[in-house]
């Protein structure tokens, strides 16, 4: 019978001292930037701005912000899981990452909003059971359940994207990133609108019906990635990727190429990271992110029209090409300053960047209504001041939650994870998977917990035994338009 490495034995050999303390503070930068370009999109910064209306017609700050997080996404949750080796860990830590933070913001924007406001609208759409159970699943834009906030349908791509993630890494094709990037990026340019949005509910005719097939392999599935074996975790992994897979093509809410550029994208960014660190040779791995920047723009210009923006939400082709463009222009400028320090109040803002992406629009929409806004301020200094108190009570309470929730729940994940590796140590999920190897040239950065998609690798406790792994995550889930 073959006899698998312990767990605890290959995270010590496999684990690269050079790279103690290393944090990846370009990301947090990026992330930062991202999530705040995203609460500017949604505060209608552009309107404030003398060219606003120009600008907006070609230019789309929501796109350009989500796309930004996805790239930063795809790059670093893949090494997150492969660093580990650990599916269970992975998603363990994933549940107390997301969770807790998610819960604490609907609570607040349910307490804080009127039931009219369509921005929060869990238990509020009719049918409060399908509102909870898809919501709890984190698939609702992919079910046809509207979002318990307008900002949480980037979540279920993410979720998604975990899923995908997790099945390539039990079925060891995890290292094919690029292919399957250029793969989605293909369909996307391939199909375009051709595939009518949400096929299965049409269909089945009912919600109900859908959340009754999709709920128990949602169960099933992660019941097999959490019980630390190995079959069981496989098994759990290929029901969630296939979940998964059948929900992004045949039940988006979102238009097809849309839909399927969002994974191209997050592999994309996969595929890079690869490159970087010689899993992947650079051409071959180049050659396919071109593909899918290439892609993402022609989707625009070729489908972005004739009406179908009112459901990418931007004014038109322009928009959504030069937004996505710009995007990865971004992450790249950023990519190529890696070996740089970034200003500590970037670096703030990705710690702080998921609470205030759960937080920006609930927070605008209570704090308008008192301060009589709209209708917007005429003078400039009327704007200005409009703008700080919003930016100024947003970081405040971002910072409160991060704190307060962000940082509590992850210590409590970490504690978890540790008393389920004492309760059942978990068996390799593929074997003789080798770990991502740590960057040599990502430089160390401030010390500060990110809240954000990042790895932190910290010394080895001598009285854990090598059990806490030298490895925490704060991987941060993408902002929303």
């Amino acid at each position: 019978m073959k006899q698998h490495i312990p767990l605890l034995a290959r995270r010590k050999t496999t684990q690269a001292p050079a790279a103690t303390g290393a944090r990846l503070g370009w990301l947090d930068a990026l992330r930062g930037f991202a999530a705040l370009v995203v609460a500017m999109h949604h505060f209608d910064v552009l309107w404030m701005l003398p060219f606003g209306g120009l600008i907006r017609r070609n230019f789309d700050l929501g796109v350009f912000g989500v796309m930004l997080f996805f790239i930063v996404s795809g790059y670093i949750i893949p090494a997150s899981l492969e660093r580990r080796g650990d599916v269970r860990a992975f998603w363990i830590g994933r549940i107390f990452r997301i969770y807790p933070a998610l819960i604490v913001a609907l609570a607040a924007s349910i307490a804080m909003l009127p039931a009219a406001d369509g921005s929060t609208s869990l238990l509020r759409t009719g049918d409060d059971l399908a509102s909870l159970v898809a919501n709890g699943m984190m698939l609702q834009d992919l079910l046809g359940v509207r979002n318990g906030m307008n900002v949480t349908w980037t979540l279920c791509y993410e979720m998604v994207f975990y899923f995908l993630v997790t099945m390539l890494f039990t079925r060891g094709l995890h290292r094919h990133s690029g292919v399957i990037a250029a793969a989605f990026a293909g369909a996307a340019l391939a199909i375009g609108t051709a595939l009518a949005p949400q096929l299965l509910l049409t269909e089945l005719g009912s919600v109900r019906q859908l959340l009754l097939i999709v709920t128990p392999v949602f169960l099933l599935g992660f019941w097999g990635v959490l019980s630390g074996n190995r079959k069981l975790t496989g098994a759990g992994a290929l029901l969630l990727g296939g979940l998964g897979l059948v929900l992004l093509t045949l039940n988006s809410r979102a238009v097809t190429f849309e839909t399927l550029l969002i994974p191209a994208t997050m592999f994309a960014g996969t595929a890079l990271y690869r490159a970087q660190h010689g899993q992947l040779r650079r051409a071959p791995a180049l050659i396919a992110c071109g593909f899918v920047v290439a892609a993402g723009v022609l989707v625009g210009w070729l489908y972005n029209r004739n009406g179908i923006q009112a459901h990418t939400w931007t004014s038109g082709w322009k928009a959504f090409s030069l937004s996505y463009l710009a995007a990865w222009v971004l992450f790249g400028l950023g990519f190529l300053l890696r070996n740089r320090r970034f200003p500590k109040v970037l670096t703030w803002l990705g710690a702080i960047s998921f609470s205030l992406y759960l937080l920006h629009f609930p927070l605008l929409r209570t704090l308008g209504p008192l301060l009589g806004v709209p209708p917007m301020p005429s003078s400039t200094l009327g704007k200005f001041a409009w703008t700080g108190i919003f930016l100024a009570v947003l970081l405040a309470a971002s910072h409160l939650m991060y704190r307060l929730v962000e940082l509590p729940a992850q210590r409590l994940g970490r504690r978890v994870q540790q008393a389920a590796e004492r309760r059942r140590p978990s068996t390799p999920a593929t074997p003789a998977a080798p770990a991502i190897p740590a960057a040599p040239d990502t430089p160390a950065a401030p010390t500060t917990a990110s809240a954000g998609p990042e790895v932190i690798l910290v010394p080895r406790q001598p009285d854990l035994a090598g059990r806490e792994a030298a490895l925490r995550v704060h991987d941060e889930p993408s902002s929303a338009r």
